[in-house]
């Protein structure tokens, strides 16, 4: 697994890029979006190359504020999601990937705004959402 040059991240067009894609996966709370590399244009007419495993990687995530009303929350998802994302991106194609919360935690249920239960709870969702977007029946693996 490669990944891009240091502070190469999404910018605002490859996270609306990335957004206006269909979830390849899916769990109560995540959408995992995959946007795979375009071949890289060249002047000389050489034949573009499909992406290989040496290609470049990128993570971004999207926590909005109406789903994770207090910082100390979204920032406990986004340590999580960067560390599912850590153990998981030597199996995931080339690309740009985006995990976005999309439905907020029950504070009935997580009262604390960083509870080890919820801490567990996304730790349990990230992880399953990134072992669906590498088995290749799921849409990230298609594209």
């Amino acid at each position: 697994m490669s990944r891009c040059a240091a502070g190469q991240g999404l910018g605002a067009a490859d996270f609306e890029r990335a957004l206006s894609t269909r979830a390849c996966a899916r769990t109560e709370h995540f959408a995992l979006h995959y946007l795979p590399q375009s071949p890289k244009l060249s002047t000389t007419g050489e034949t573009p190359r499909a992406p290989t495993v040496e290609d470049c990687l990128r993570f971004g995530l999207v926590v909005p504020k109406r789903h994770a009303r207090r910082a100390v929350t979204r920032s406990l998802i986004k340590r999580q999601g960067r560390a599912g994302w850590l153990r998981h991106a030597g199996a995931l194609r080339a690309g740009d990937w985006l995990l976005r919360l999309r439905s907020p935690f029950s504070v009935a249920q997580f009262p604390s705004a960083a509870s080890n239960a919820l801490r567990r709870s996304v730790r349990a969702e990230v992880e399953s959402l990134f072992a669906k977007a590498h088995t290749p029946t799921t849409q990230c693996e298609r594209c």
